[in-house]
């Protein structure tokens, strides 16, 4: 829980509050930003919600907070109303979790709706209300994790819901040595006629990226968006096995149609299939000139 006595002095004044625990994850700046905005290396209240919606939002942004570090001086009393909200619709039937965990530095995790079988993209918290929520809606028959890194609660979500979890092998690691399908891959599989799933060296050296439906492009550590920069990035600070491999992973990635980004770390976006090429191509030549 957060701590008013721990509340960070760059908050204004009213009912919701940063304490000095957060990680500055950005978490609570993307979904709610009209509340949470960076004062120096932390997030900070910049607004306090004005109407329904923006409280919601905020309230959203306070439920996944990996580390429990916003908080409210008088206790929301519609809590449980905002619980039902997750997981938040992105588009059609593709779904942010929320709960975001710090075994996976704040990742974001996805949820797909289908007929074929509902998938997991990378692990949320094992929260009770959202497991709850993720069984009224089929529940759970593939859990895909892009790399290593964003695994967080998987395996309480395999053995809750007894889904098959899917990671390239050479990101499998002493935690998570019981995937049931280890994907030993080099170039992309048609792992069903909806779903794509590419491998990408660079962030980490198995990393994949999966594309659903030919327009959600589910990216990890990959690419995201900068709502700073405006463009599409990959993270040269954060990259643990090659960078120039990177480089000549997102090349690759020009040979399909897709119309969101919807990443790990970093903002997501929507575009046309030709403005999101646009962007891909103008991220590859600014990665060129950084070899």
């Amino acid at each position: 829980m957060a701590s008013l006595t721990e509340k960070r002095e760059e908050n204004i004044s009213g009912n919701f509050y940063v304490d000095s625990s957060c990680i500055d994850c950005d978490t609570c700046r993307w979904m709610a930003q009209s509340t949470f905005s960076r004062v120096g290396k932390q997030s900070a209240v910049s607004h306090q919600p004005s109407n329904l919606e923006e409280e919601i939002k905020a309230l959203q942004a306070l439920l996944s907070c990996p580390t429990n570090s916003i908080g409210t001086i008088k206790p929301p009393e519609n809590i449980d109303q905002v619980q039902d909200t997750f997981p938040i619709l992105v588009d059609e039937n593709v779904y942010h979790c929320g709960y975001h965990s710090p075994k996976s530095f704040a990742a974001a995790s996805y949820f797909i709706q289908r007929e074929e079988g509902n998938i997991l993209v990378d692990s949320p918290r094992f929260n009770a209300p959202l497991v709850k929520k993720l069984e009224e809606m089929g529940g759970v028959r593939y859990m895909y994790l892009t790399h290593r890194d964003d695994i967080a609660d998987h395996q309480q979500f395999h053995e809750y819901f007894k889904c098959d979890r899917i990671l390239h092998r050479d990101e499998i690691s002493d935690k998570t040595k019981n995937i049931e399908i280890p994907l030993d891959i080099n170039e992309p599989l048609q792992f069903a006629d909806d779903i794509i799933i590419i491998p990408v060296p660079g962030h980490t050296k198995g990393h994949t990226v999966m594309l659903y439906n030919n327009k959600f492009f589910f990216t990890g550590d990959h690419l995201a968006w900068s709502d700073k920069l405006n463009t599409l990035i990959a993270f040269k600070n954060h990259c643990w096995y090659s960078w120039e491999k990177l480089v000549k992973s997102t090349e690759k990635l020009t040979d399909y149609s897709f119309s969101w980004v919807l990443p790990g770390h970093g903002r997501r976006h929507y575009g046309s299939p030709a403005d999101m090429e646009n962007e891909l191509r103008s991220c590859i030549r600014w990665m060129q000139t950084t070899l």
